[in-house]
């Protein structure tokens, strides 16, 4: 009985509590939805500053455009002092009445004022402004793509604005637009600098195959213009990108082109870390296609020889470990071993403590291959000595040393 009338008396409250939730819910208004707030660069609202309303179409004369210029670089110069003072809030609501007056005095004036409070609003980590920013870099480009004839330097600006509010999409789109003109224009500097900023662009966005295709075609440019030291660049830009992706097919192809310009002009610290990087790629290959392991023995041997003959030790002992592990990847104990000897004296004579302890305990991993115990014990005995001077992986030694003891 005092179950059943716990239950009725609990349904009741549960029934009473949702009446009276329906009664409240009833009472009130339904809100509206939230909504975004409207873009300030779009408020049409008339402005003191303007000669006369904005529905008149006549353009303004040169007195009242300089007038107006005036008044908007003392807005711009207010804001700055507004934000120099902390005040970010007024900062940007003068700046946006700028830019919402600077369009009446053309789009180039307009884009150029974008471009310079965008950069403000990113650094300030102002998103919602560089919002309206690009918001309204859009329109403007939208419209003049509409014109009949291409402006050249308001496209030019409106890539210059994207890059300051960091669309890096709207930016490609519109400097590809800017190529186009330029090359019918047969601006061949224009032409040069545009792809720069596009490779750059890409680049930057780690849009690797987009990226390769703009350095291909300044390659080939400066390739027909016979500017060496401009192709150099772009090779060693692809170089970089081909690397990037895991490409080693393409990688070789431009690298080769590489070493045989640093051979023909005796850049011999360059050939020594691009033979080293070439033998990478030999290695990476040779996974497919065993035969190429030769050529990647052959690299590593040349680019530690180089840097040998140069007497920089530290990069001839980077090729010397390259050597060194694919002879122990392939079983060559022996020419392993003998490597190692050549890497004891070049970091010997770059005084690099370091390496030498790394490179004693390699010797006596190569012995302990061979089974050669006691060299394997004498070399790991010279590592720890190396190792008390460091004060570092003394323990490991140790330990090394005290497992060919037993």
């Amino acid at each position: 009985m005092l179950r059943r009338l716990s239950v009725t008396m609990t349904a009741t409250a549960t029934f009473c509590l949702l009446c009276s939730s329906l009664t409240i819910a009833a009472s009130k208004k339904p809100q509206p939805p939230d909504k975004f707030p409207p873009n300030p660069l779009e408020i049409t609202t008339p402005d003191p500053l303007l000669p006369r309303s904005p529905k008149d179409k006549q353009p303004l004369t040169p007195q009242e455009r300089q007038k107006l210029e005036a008044a908007l670089d003392d807005l711009n110069q207010q804001a700055a002092a507004k934000l120099q003072a902390g005040d970010k809030i007024t900062a940007f609501d003068i700046w946006n009445r700028e830019l919402r007056l600077r369009r009446f005095l053309g789009s180039l004036a307009e884009v150029q004022a974008l471009s310079r409070v965008g950069t403000v609003a990113w650094n300030q980590n102002e998103s919602q402004q560089v919002q309206y920013i690009t918001q309204r870099l859009q329109a403007i480009q939208k419209e003049a793509q509409s014109q009949k004839t291409t402006d050249l330097q308001l496209l030019q600006a409106l890539g210059l604005a994207y890059l300051e509010v960091r669309s890096p999409k709207e930016a490609v789109e519109v400097y590809t637009q800017v190529l186009a003109a330029v090359r019918q224009r047969k601006d061949s500097a224009a032409e040069v600098d545009t792809l720069k900023t596009i490779g750059e662009l890409h680049l930057g966005w780690f849009d690797y195959a987009s990226a390769a295709s703009t350095y291909e075609q300044l390659r080939a440019f400066a390739s027909s213009r016979g500017e060496r030291l401009n192709e150099i660049a772009y090779l060693q830009q692809l170089a970089y990108i081909y690397e990037q992706t895991k490409q080693p097919e393409q990688s070789l192809k431009i690298r080769n082109q590489l070493a045989e310009v640093y051979q023909q002009e005796n850049n011999l610290i360059q050939l020594s870390t691009l033979k080293q990087a070439i033998g990478s790629d030999y290695e990476s290959l040779a996974r497919k296609n065993p035969s190429l392991l030769q050529e990647a023995f052959k690299n590593y041997q040349e680019a530690y020889t180089t840097a040998w003959q140069l007497e920089q030790y530290v990069r001839a002992g980077e090729a010397l470990q390259k050597l060194i592990a694919l002879y122990r990847s392939q079983g060559q104990v022996e020419e392993a071993l003998q490597a190692s000897q050549i890497l004891l004296q070049a970091q010997e004579r770059a005084a690099n403590l370091y390496g030498l302890m790394n490179a004693y305990d390699q010797i006596g991993q190569i012995h302990l291959e061979r089974k050669d115990y006691p060299q394997a014990r004498v070399a790991f005995q010279k590592g720890l000595e190396i190792a008390q001077q460091l004060n570092y992986d003394e323990l490991y030694f140790n330990e090394q040393i005290q497992k060919l003891s037993k």
